[in-house]
């Protein structure tokens, strides 16, 4: 049965996704307010199609992201880079490069100000990203970025995948407080998963780090607050699905 809906799912998605972002083409030559509406009908579309075909859905905990802030979020799956344009006023993802090179999808993406930054680049990728951020902030958006830099399964030490320098970079450049952000997605929609599993996806807005601190200690601070409350969340989404003894 996961297999069937998981197939039913997918084409469902990637035809929802098709669909919009054909229908879309025009407003790319309008503001950017339009294509927010886009976004924000897209990601609702996909979290109808998870609950009616999958039987999964979504519980956001914590107040609506609103006003230049710095968000740092955990990243399990595909659906993080879907879920605050229903979270936040106005996102600005930071991005990897590649992304912005895939047709119409790359043009929107552009269009609607996501901060791209070329991994390969080194200081000058830092050096722009905080420019970015700066502009991004000045004009009251929200920027999301996974500090980790890819996705990651659940329960994976965050060793193994690290928190990269750039989120220090603009906790430091920004001096704003960072809004941590933890989440069991992955539970679901897996990494590269084809699968996709009935349950709830828990996303945790909490409480914010405040400004100021060390770059040591911000690090320590932001992994040590996602990666307890992501191991929280995900435990409690076993615990529910665990059969009755």
């Amino acid at each position: 049965m996961i297999l069937l809906r998981s197939l039913l799912f997918n084409a469902a998605f990637f035809a929802w996704t098709v669909y919009l972002l054909l229908t879309g083409l025009p407003l790319l030559a309008r503001d950017r307010d339009g294509l927010r509406a886009v976004a924000a009908r897209w990601a609702r579309g996909v979290l109808w199609l998870l609950e009616r075909i999958v039987g999964a859905r979504v519980e956001v905990r914590g107040p609506h992201l609103s006003g230049a802030r710095l968000v740092a979020a955990k990243h399990q799956s595909a659906l993080d880079t879907m879920i605050f344009f229903l979270m936040a006023e106005d996102p600005s993802y930071v991005m990897k490069k590649e992304l912005a090179a895939i047709p119409v999808y790359g043009s929107f993406a552009r269009h609607q100000g996501m901060i791209f930054v070329d991994r390969q680049a080194g200081a000058s990728a830092l050096k722009k990203l905080v420019v970015d951020a700066r502009a991004a902030c000045a004009a009251g958006r929200q920027i999301v970025i996974f500090p980790q830099g890819t996705r990651t399964a659940p329960g994976a030490p965050a060793a193994t995948m690290p928190y990269q320098p750039g989120i220090a970079a603009l906790q430091q450049a920004l001096a704003m407080p960072t809004t941590p952000v933890a989440l069991n997605s992955g539970l679901v929609w897996g990494r590269r998963s084809f699968l996709k599993r009935p349950g709830t996806i828990v996303v945790e807005i909490l409480p914010d780090i405040p400004a100021g601190l060390k770059r040591a200690e911000f690090m320590r601070r932001l992994e040590d607050t996602i990666e307890t409350a992501t191991t929280r969340l995900e435990a409690e989404a076993e615990a529910q699905a665990a059969p009755p003894s």
